[in-house]
């Protein structure tokens, strides 16, 4: 589960980056001082593995992760190639989901590469290169599909139809995500891995004055607007002050929350709607060595949920014991769990749901 941060340069990219995975990317103030990417594995935030931690006092807590990729900054023409253009394309090509961050403050001491702070115009330049850039693919996959329609076949003449359209769509300013078609059409789209298909989440990036106090920050409502439009996304945070929460201890951390009128920090909503945008849930396993997150797509049935843990689970798969969490924590023990009979056997055709605490039986 990869996740890449975007945005134009000196928007707090690899300030949020530093504070998401505390893994000290360099953040100065000058355009492309991000050149590789730099990467970073987290956790996702889950209170109930710490409840399972605490009962269970296990050897070891194994949490469910994301990782994240601090992507060059980009500039206009990047879809021909200026700035980082094709190599910055391809490293947003290899994530799942895209973080794009838009800044929604003004500091004459942080040079914004257009002179001027304007969250409409700097989204309108990062989707028109990614737009741009699936232009280029999707000309090329009907291009393709055209030459081996010409034999006859009717699934690359309609395949060709289909980016046709899809061309069209695009031409027009539109992201791959916003083409209305069938789900067999769609599909068909997702086989051309298109930086517009992906999901997003837009991090409004504000300052610490506004993060509280958000209805009268112009910058951020038309970010919302924008975000409501397309269907996705938005959270607001402040990456120089939650880069500023990694240094302090928990209760300290929990009094600087608390004096923002903020209940959790703005990475945590950011990784858990990440987790979320991508389909995601976790079931848990327990016991005296490990307490253990473990990452599904949403709809996974018990079987192949097993098979995360280790093949040989779903290829010997009997039966899982599972305990709905909510159950677990209110009995406060497995013994009383099963006591009350809310230990079910599920099998084969069981579709996993989110905080079972599951039991693999199986045999090989």
């Amino acid at each position: 589960m990869k996740l890449g941060i975007v945005g134009l340069p000196n928007v707090g990219k690899s300030t949020l980056f530093n504070a998401i995975t505390n893994a000290g990317a360099e953040a100065a103030n000058y355009p492309f001082c991000t050149i590789e990417p730099n990467v970073g594995v987290v956790p996702v935030p889950d209170s109930r593995l710490d409840f399972l931690a605490d009962m269970y006092n296990p050897k070891k807590k194994t949490p469910a992760v994301i990782e994240f990729v601090d992507i060059a900054g980009l500039v206009k023409g990047a879809s021909h190639g200026d700035g980082l253009g094709n190599k910055f394309l391809e490293n947003i090509r290899r994530t799942d989901a895209i973080v794009h961050v838009v800044r929604c403050f003004d500091d004459e001491n942080v040079i914004h590469v257009e002179g001027s702070t304007d969250p409409a115009r700097d989204m309108d330049i990062i989707d028109l290169e990614l737009v741009m850039a699936d232009l280029e693919m999707v000309e090329r996959r009907v291009d393709k599909a055209q030459k081996a329609a010409k034999s006859g076949d009717k699934r690359t003449r309609h395949e060709a139809e289909v980016f046709a359209a899809l061309r069209d769509h695009l031409n027009e300013g539109k992201s791959a995500r916003s083409f209305e078609c069938s789900e067999d059409d769609r599909e068909i789209i997702g086989t051309a891995d298109l930086l517009t298909l992906k999901p997003v989440i837009y991090a409004a990036n504000t300052d610490e004055a506004v993060i509280a106090d958000l209805d009268h920050n112009e910058y951020y409502k038309t970010v919302l607007s924008r975000a409501q439009a397309e269907g996705a996304t938005v959270l607001p945070i402040c990456a120089k002050t939650e880069n500023e929460l990694q240094e302090l201890d928990g209760e300290e951390r929990a009094m600087f929350l608390e004096e923002l009128g903020l209940e959790e920090s703005s990475l945590d909503r950011l990784v858990k709607k990440s987790y979320e945008l991508l389909g995601l849930i976790s079931f848990l396993t327990c016991g005296a060595d490990e307490c253990r997150a473990w990452t599904i797509t949403r709809g996974t049935k018990a079987p192949q949920a097993a098979g995360k843990i280790h093949s040989d689970f779903e290829r010997g798969f009997i039966r899982a014991e599972i305990v709905a969490f909510e159950d677990l924590k209110a009995c406060g023990s497995m013994t009383a769990a099963r006591e009350k009979g809310l230990i079910r056997s599920e099998g084969k055709e069981y579709v996993m749901q989110d905080g079972d605490v599951t039991l693999f039986r199986f045999n090989v």
